[in-house]
């Protein structure tokens, strides 16, 4: 391996750069950035140009992967760095020398700072693009505000919500010196085994699509043009959520139809919303790697999509290529193929530099390649302003972190991610004069599972766990607490009777149960990157705890903490309240309790279907008729709970559907409206969902497909007209013929409170 660290190379040092250019355009901020970008390439040798596409894990990071971890973990990580001829001083060398253009797993503002002090210390002076995992706030930075994980902030059918917490990731991601988040994931969530799930908005391609438009607004505005703002990464490019087996990186084998109807329209509302750059997928698509997929990076996004930012690699995931895939016979072929392709930037690692110079020189990789990734990289570098300035205030770090706007925006969001899924007899909300006396146990009730995957541990006084959030809202009850080890996999029978009698004297029992997300613990996780599945019960012995207590008669409330749905059939068809928490971030103990309590009406709806378990999958509302034509020959053949679906304090009655006409013809917009009326006897908000069937097309379509949601609140007794456009856009679908557009003929629209059969108002129309 040839890393260039102390030597450039004189005649061409000389005429990159002489001493009478004191003050070149580059650094001339009132400079358009296309001239500041081409006068900057100009100056800049080969070494220096495949330098910005080269991305590496932060020293720090790598120094500890170094100290920790034995050189055989450290070659199957998915999440520490780990390059076996390259120690972490050497870096810093490599980034005084300017051979760096980015780093990611930075996670303090000193590193950060110092970083760029290296990077400045280069000839040209090019500051380093600083990458994070900022999937639902910055939480990979302690002391960070964070979100509940994406699945949550899906469940609130409110993207502006997104949009708001996510420009304020944005806030805090520049006071701690990053630049751009790996996120939105917009995959389409199909397999509930894969342990990604709750990295992504759910199942229904609209749905992600409008959280992850809101989320890459939020992010970056209208432009990212300043230094408060960050770039987004839509990822993973593509198929990656239906993987074989559930395993995170398997092979992805869907016909062009879905590919094109199902998992390309997220990524393409994204692009529309402004998205700067796009990130591959670990896995294969039909055959071929998306890392080196000319039909993705080049067909699809370059040519039919008129993409203009640039495209990352995920980690280490062109070497892939040939370890994995085996599709390139050496690392220098996966390098050729995946950057002649289309690929912009390596994450991460050191022989990828090397192999393009040499790919360069040896005339197998166009020059003009490389500088139309290099170019894209570094307009981002200049409209983010790191030029004018690349060093953070570390002083003000903590005015921006945890701010009082941010917490209320994240406790908000927690209140309105939860779904209420059951309430027999109307045990919730909770009345403290009758219940004074409650056990609260389970492995998820203290402790922060409740921030989810993409978060390290945060300081406890940020974090405000379920028993904590209990006894903050309902402070005259009397809780005794009981607690569980966090490794789901060691719970111990003993200590489930242990619960069990101490259930038996309260007058209400709260069982907190799921999954472990935590990242840094990471054997004991049971959830997240790269822990996937095949059965979906509880581990453990939590399902033994719940049964135990729920057999002392004590009335029992469930909480689920959890980044998947879990197939708890069981609890679903005896416990009599059922509450679907999420992960729901910073405050997510507080929002439960209020749930709880009454304090706040549920609103949340499931954005991904619940299957009884992992026999069902795959299961997902927007099916073809044949899919669910026959029940199974044991158990029930019905979804566990449905798309959409979710409880409310308040009652919400809908009339029948109102259309503005019968027909209309492909240009016309016809208007489908309803009327609802609360019912009950307190104040909710309702989420009124519309979704359109084909009744008879040229290809086999879903039952039904969501095309538009509405929020309304009313207050008991108050009714309102919710009114949906309908045009060509919510009709059209590709044909036999792979032809997009609207096929004439019957079409029936649904509205209703959920995707379930029984919630929904129907009425038909034609298209002339």
């Amino acid at each position: 391996m040839r890393i260039y660290l102390l030597v450039m190379m004189l005649p061409i040092f000389f005429s990159g750069c002489s001493d009478k250019d004191k003050d070149p355009l580059y650094l001339d901020a009132s400079q358009p950035v296309e001239k500041r970008v081409n006068d900057l390439m100009n100056r800049m040798t080969l070494q220096e140009k495949v330098a910005q596409m080269s991305q590496y894990v932060g020293i720090e990071h790598m120094k500890a992967a170094e100290k920790d971890m034995t050189v055989e973990e450290m070659k199957k990580s998915h999440a520490k760095g780990f390059y076996p001829d390259l120690h972490s001083t050497e870096l810093i060398e490599m980034t005084k020398q300017g051979l760096i253009g980015s780093f990611l797993h930075v996670i303090t503002s000193e590193e950060a700072n110092r970083l760029q002090s290296y990077a400045m210390q280069s000839r040209l002076k090019i500051p380093l693009l600083i990458g994070i995992d900022a999937i639902h706030g910055t939480g990979l930075y302690r002391g960070a505000t964070i979100y509940p994980t994406p699945i949550g902030q899906a469940a609130t059918f409110e993207p502006e919500l997104a949009e708001k917490a996510s420009r304020q990731t944005a806030l805090e991601m520049r006071a701690t010196g990053t630049h751009w988040a790996f996120t939105p994931n917009v995959e389409v969530a199909r397999d509930a085994r894969w342990g990604r799930v709750g990295e992504t908005f759910g199942e229904d391609p609209f749905l992600v699509g409008q959280m992850g438009a809101a989320t890459v607004r939020g992010l970056q505005t209208s432009d990212f043009t300043g230094q408060d703002k960050v770039l987004a990464c839509t990822k993973h490019f593509i198929g990656g959520s239906q993987p074989v087996n559930g395993i995170n990186g398997a092979p992805c084998d869907i016909s062009d139809r879905t590919l094109h109807e199902v998992f390309m329209p997220p990524f393409k509302d994204c692009l529309d919303a402004g998205t700067y750059t796009f990130m591959m997928a670990h896995n294969e698509l039909n055959g071929v790697p998306c890392h080196t997929s000319k039909y993705l990076m080049k067909d699809i996004l370059r040519d039919a999509w008129k993409f203009n930012g640039f495209i990352v690699s995920d980690w280490m995931d062109i070497e892939q290529v040939h370890e994995k895939h085996c599709t390139a016979a050496t690392l220098k072929d996966a390098y050729l193929q995946s950057v002649k392709n289309g690929m912009d930037m390596h994450m991460h690692g050191p022989e990828f530099a090397d192999a393009i110079i040499e790919l360069v020189n040896e005339k197998e990789l166009p020059m003009s390649r490389v500088d139309d990734a290099v170019s894209k990289i570094l307009t981002a570098k200049f409209k983010l302003g790191l030029f004018e300035n690349p060093y953070i205030d570390e002083k003000k770090v903590s005015q921006v972190l945890f701010s009082a706007e941010h917490r209320e925006t994240a406790l908000e969001m927690a209140r309105k991610s939860i779904v209420l899924l059951k309430n027999d007899n109307n045990l919730l909300p909770l009345d403290s004069d009758r219940y004074k006396k409650v056990f609260v146990t389970g492995p998820n009730a203290d402790n922060q599972t409740i921030l989810g995957d993409w978060a390290f541990e945060q300081p406890d006084s940020c974090v405000t766990t379920v028993i904590e959030g209990l006894r903050m809202v309902s402070p005259q009850t009397d809780f005794d607490f009981f607690p569980f080890a966090t490794n789901l996999r060691t719970m111990e029978m003993s200590r489930v009777l242990q619960a069990k009698d101490r259930a038996r004297k309260a007058d209400l029992a709260i069982v907190v149960v799921g999954e472990n997300s935590m990242r840094y613990m990471w054997k004991d996780k049971t959830c997240g990157e790269n822990v996937d599945r095949y059965e979906l019960s509880l581990v453990g012995l939590q399902q033994q705890l719940v049964e135990e207590i729920y057999a002392t008669g004590v009335p029992t409330i469930v909480v689920l903490v959890n980044g998947r749905p879990l197939g708890t059939e069981w609890i679903a068809e005896n416990i009599p309240a059922l509450v679907e928490a999420w992960e729901p971030g910073s405050f997510g103990g507080q929002a439960v309790a209020e749930i709880l309590y009454g304090k706040v009406n549920p609103e949340a709806k499931l954005p991904i279907t619940i299957p009884r378990s992992a026999g069902q999958v795959q299961t997902y509302y927007n099916h073809k008729q044949t899919s669910k034509w026959f029940p199974y020959g044991t158990g029930k053949s019905t979804n566990l709970f449905e798309f959409g679906y979710g409880l409310n304090y308040a009652s919400f009655e809908f009339s029948p559907v109102k259309l503005s006409a019968r027909s209309m013809n492909e240009q016309d917009t016809l208007r489908a409206s309803v009327e609802v009326r609360n019912i009950g006897e307190r104040a909710g908000t309702e989420v009124v969902q519309m979704y359109i069937r084909d009744c008879y097309s040229s290809v086999v379509r879903p039952l039904k497909e969501l095309k538009g949601f509405h929020k309304i609140t009313l207050q008991p007794g108050e009714s309102q007209t919710v009114t949906f456009n309908i045009t060509a856009k919510e009709l059209s679908f590709y044909d036999i013929d792979m032809n997009y557009g609207v096929e004439k003929g019957e079409f029936e629209v649904m509205i209703g409170n959920s995707s379930r059969d029984i919630d929904l108002q129907r009425e038909l129309f034609t298209i002339k």
